[in-house]
């Protein structure tokens, strides 16, 4: 997925939920703080997302523009309707999210915000999910300085995980750090 991609889902995931905020939660949220993210953090052709302060109209936004919609097909992306639950980011992700700001389709709708999340809770909330496309994520955006080491490190004790999970994570962590070369310096 491209930026301009990413801002076509939120116009229309707006204009669908009749709510101008929504927040982008899922990989290509990266888009929001790099607009030019390398590809290997693009591969997915959705984007997750749910309205700000209506998460429950994110069913909405499933059915019209979710996978094997009309607009997958025109489009060969599509937007994943989710919940706030959906990432488990640690205390404060919603202070740092990154706006996407876009402008109403011509006739339709007001101008529309994507809040995405910013690139260390991102990067976390994947690593809570714990899937191996996960971890290849958070090596990549290691790798080439995305995010840094330390700030993913000192962020792990605020995920919203009992103790042992942080504890492992972290674990995991570490060894991914050490895989990606160590890198510790965004870009």
């Amino acid at each position: 997925m491209r930026r301009d991609e990413l801002e076509h889902i939120i116009r229309a995931a707006a204009i669908v939920a009749g709510h101008s905020d929504l927040v982008v939660v899922g990989s290509q949220a990266i888009l929001g703080q790099y607009p030019d993210a390398p590809a290997v953090l693009l591969f997915s052709q959705e984007a997750d997302l749910y309205p700000r302060d209506h998460p429950e109209k994110a069913v909405e936004i499933d059915g019209a523009l979710g996978d094997g919609s009309q607009f997958h097909a025109t489009f060969g992306y599509y937007a994943h309707g989710v919940g706030p639950e959906t990432a488990k980011a640690p205390l404060g992700w919603q202070t740092r999210l990154v706006p996407v700001r876009v402008s109403a389709a011509i006739g339709k709708g007001e101008d529309a915000t994507g809040w995405c999340l910013e690139a260390h809770d991102l990067v976390l909330a994947k690593c809570v999910a714990g899937r191996q496309r996960d971890w290849e994520f958070a090596e990549e955006a290691l790798r080439h300085g995305i995010v840094e080491s330390a700030e993913l490190l000192r962020r792990v004790p605020d995920l919203p995980l009992p103790a042992q999970a942080r504890e492992h994570l972290e674990v995991v962590l570490a060894s991914v750090v050490a895989r990606a070369g160590g890198f510790s310096k965004a870009t």
